[in-house]
């Protein structure tokens, strides 16, 4: 038996189908898997059980991506087949069973759900998952040898208005790994691409060397979650960072401001949220550009996240115990 599932460019969307796939397994105990994303995305999925192929969607020009797509899968029959895009051109792939990505024009409810609705799992939704093979794992132990607990914090995002400010994120590490905070002495783990340095340094700048695990830039997707499952707590802006930390089943809290958290808020029992004062509702200003606008995170203050950490971090020690 074999499965396609054509998946999302964004990471943040492709973690979230995750659970999708996972549960499809489940059912298809075997099954032999293709996978069709974006760039971003592809190394997520190395390490599913029963991969075979992981077709990397370049976008084109006049979409000729989606051509390449037939080209490459046409000639096989599909056991299953899951189009998370509604890409026209896979009503031309022969498939057995067929899931498709239902159009609506309400935005509204967990993103999450709406992907489970695909499957009719939307009673039941799949969480978000990810595999690791042995390989990434024991590249993180170097990363993250032994010792003891990791903070870790993504504080970058896509865009600039969702990025609280990095001297924010580095007066909450002080406080959380304080000798007065939730994680005394903690090291702190600072995750984020290359090209995002630039909005990390606030925070790498502020942690004592001796306690600082610089990871931004240079690390798959896979090796970065196997960094995070060796942390004790994340916390970060909406992105696709967020959403991985709770695949692995980390604590995550999710800081969301100008990106709404009844559609993306991590997913998970132990995962949680914090917003702007500001609501989504009015948090754009006139002439907002998100090209050039900056954050609109400042009426998020320092306060409310480490008290919600502190509530999250409570709740997950009463879980592990």
């Amino acid at each position: 038996m074999r499965l396609l599932l054509v998946t999302s460019t964004r990471v943040g969307d492709a973690i979230l189908s995750i659970g999708i796939l996972a549960r499809l397994l489940e059912q298809n105990p075997g099954i032999r898997v293709t996978v069709a994303c974006g760039p971003a995305a592809a190394s997520l999925f190395e390490a599913v059980p029963g991969i075979e192929r992981i077709i990397v969607l370049d976008k084109m020009v006049l979409s000729m991506h989606w051509v390449y797509l037939w080209w490459q899968t046409a000639m096989r029959r599909w056991d299953i087949l899951v189009d998370l895009r509604n890409a026209p051109i896979t009503y031309l792939i022969g498939g057995r069973t067929r899931y498709r990505m239902i159009r609506s024009r309400s935005k509204e409810g967990l993103r999450l759900l709406r992907l489970a609705r695909v499957i009719g799992a939307e009673d039941n939704p799949p969480a978000p998952k990810v595999w690791i093979d042995d390989a990434r794992r024991a590249t993180a132990v170097d990363l993250i040898p032994d010792g003891g607990p990791v903070l870790a914090i993504g504080p970058t995002a896509n865009w600039r208005g969702k990025q609280w400010r990095g001297q924010c994120f580095a007066e909450l590490a002080e406080r959380l790994t304080g000798p007065d905070g939730i994680l005394p002495g903690a090291r702190v783990a600072v995750f984020g691409r290359s090209d995002e340095r630039p909005m990390a340094l606030p925070l790498i700048e502020s942690v004592p060397d001796e306690r600082l695990l610089d990871l931004v830039g240079g690390y798959d997707l896979l090796t970065v979650a196997a960094c995070l499952e060796r942390s004790a707590l994340y916390i970060g802006n909406d992105s696709g960072l967020m959403h991985l930390a709770a695949a692995t089943g980390t604590p995550t809290l999710g800081l969301f401001g100008p990106s709404p958290a009844e559609q993306y808020a991590p997913y998970g029992p132990m995962c949680d949220y914090v917003e702007t004062s500001v609501g989504f509702d009015d948090i754009f200003p006139e002439n907002f550009d998100h090209r050039k606008t900056d954050t609109l995170m400042d009426s998020l203050s320092v306060d409310q996240v480490e008290e919600a950490a502190a509530k999250l971090w409570s709740r997950a020690k009463d879980v592990a115990a």
